[in-house]
């Protein structure tokens, strides 16, 4: 008798991020105040950011400048006319009750960046991401509610407007991400390219780099996207993936009950870890957008274009193929060494001063790295010069001294020494004709070890190849001495 087979439904998760960062001016987007994070309440604002009668907003050239970079740098086309918009909207954080935004023609449309994930093997998985637009707009001032950790629960809100007026850009992916590890590596590299372009710090932990999501879920295979749901107070790379992941579990679950996704917003609960309930969502209607009156369009001109194109740095994806196509470094010691500019230009200057890509590698993402840490130093802190790490690492191959020497002085070569100095009268020993004598003295010092070896234990190899290390205070060429040791006790 034949028996119906249930075949469990396959669910794929649609994802896209909307992502707003900061810009590092020194003044805000529309006024002279300042933009420095962390002044005392109230004290960074001015009457355009608090929008009192009779002021008029004059946009930051810089604002334009860092925003048409960013566009380029994620390979958008560059609107050679844009305009600003004003988004209505109320809430005690916004003083003027509507915030100056660019709605329908934004300064820069159809982009995409690369993200690139490492398999199990090792290997780079790379995958386009479309940016939809990135257009400018003003911050919003910031509340902060007392007597509990959030709204609901709260005796007062006190508002500290500081943040009102502060530019921003806000980059919108397209629903090309899939799951929460796609989109976390989409948030760093988009937070790596902001800051190897200068215009952002893409600190989350202050503000200056903001993710909220965009997830729905279908069947594999069909074309309609899912009701889709919008997930906020995401403040780590970490907390964007395991939001991704319960939200998804959470929407195939209600799905597989019979049960009605709404189209609404979530905050992520880091405690809990789970997300919950806060809004139903808006649509654009709801903020009855409508040109500023107060500014006027925005015309960029091909040779202002031009100049901005040219002064753009080569990026972490570019440098990534380049590492590793050319420099046959692994995907891993690619993404580490790009993650920060300072440290991928430290690399590129220790390679131009001829050291060997790999070896390089190894110290800058190691020994180095370790230090770092430890100390809690950047890499442009210390004094090791890239052109001094090139110099060590030639004394190596060529012999002169052995990595557990270089290893050893490391700590007084990052503070300033020079390698010169460092390995004065340390260079290895060579010679066979020096080594032998010492290697003999130390096999005849050493009877007992030796009837040792020749009855099989011959890990005690390692034993008189330290014995003759300790005899010439390590410069013993290690290599050399473990042939040596091993054909003398052989004898």
């Amino acid at each position: 008798m034949m028996t119906a087979t249930t075949v469990k439904t396959e669910y794929e998760a649609i994802i896209g991020l909307e992502t707003h960062c900061q810009l590092s001016t020194n003044t805000k987007i529309f006024s002279t105040s300042s933009t420095a994070f962390g002044a005392d309440p109230n004290t960074n604002i001015d009457p355009v950011c608090m929008g009192l009668p009779g002021v008029l907003p004059v946009l930051n050239q810089k604002v334009l400048e860092y925003a048409v970079k960013a566009g380029l740098a994620l390979n958008c086309q560059i609107a050679k006319y844009s305009k600003f918009d004003r988004k209505q909207y109320f809430y005690p954080d916004l003083p003027k009750n509507y915030q100056i935004s660019q709605y329908d023609l934004p300064i820069a449309e159809h982009g995409w960046l690369e993200i690139e994930l490492v398999d199990a093997e090792g290997n780079p998985i790379r995958k386009r991401i479309g940016i939809t637009r990135l257009h400018m707009e003003e911050d919003a001032g910031k509340l902060v509610h007392a007597g509990s950790d959030r709204l609901s629960g709260s005796t007062y809100s006190l508002v500290d407007y500081n943040r009102a007026g502060v530019p921003l850009v806000e980059i919108v992916s397209e629903p090309d991400l899939r799951s929460g590890q796609e989109a976390a590596e989409y948030a760093e590299e988009l937070r790596r390219i902001v800051r190897y372009l200068g215009v952002s710090d893409g600190n989350m932990q202050e503000g200056s780099l903001r993710c909220d999501v965009n997830i729905s879920v279908r069947p594999v295979g069909q074309k309609e996207f899912g009701t889709k749901v919008e997930i906020k107070n995401m403040n780590s790379f970490s907390a964007i993936q395991r939001a991704i992941e319960y939200e998804i579990e959470r929407q195939i679950a209600a799905v597989e009950a019979g049960d009605r996704i709404i189209q609404e917003t979530r905050l992520w609960e880091e405690a809990a870890q789970r997300t919950s309930s806060m809004r139903v969502k808006e649509g654009s209607s709801d903020y009855r957008y409508f040109p500023e009156p107060d500014l006027a369009p925005i015309e960029v001109s091909n040779e202002q274009l031009e100049q901005w194109r040219s002064e753009l740095p080569e990026l972490p994806a570019q440098k990534r193929h380049h590492y590793e196509s050319e420099l046959g470094l692994s995907a891993y010691d690619a993404r580490v060494l790009t993650e920060d500019r300072p440290v991928a230009e430290y690399f590129e200057g220790a390679i131009a001063a001829g050291a060997n890509p790999k070896a390089a590698a190894n110290w800058i993402t190691q020994d180095i790295a370790a230090y770092l840490n430890k100390q809690k130093l950047s890499i442009t802190e210390i004094a090791l010069t890239p052109t001094n790490l090139a110099d060590i690492i030639t004394r190596i191959e060529k012999g002169k001294i052995s990595n557990a020497q270089a290893k050893e002085k490391l700590p007084d070569l990052l503070t300033g020494i020079s390698p010169e100095k460092a390995f004065a009268g340390q260079e290895l020993i060579s010679d066979p004709s020096v080594l032998e004598p010492i290697i003999d003295e130390a096999i005849a010092a050493n009877p007992k070890e030796l009837e040792k070896y020749r009855n099989g234990n011959t890990n005690l190899k390692g034993f008189f190849v330290g014995q003759v290390l300790k005899k010439t205070n390590k410069r013993a060429d290690p290599k050399l001495t473990n042939e040596l040791v091993e054909k003398k006790l052989n004898a």
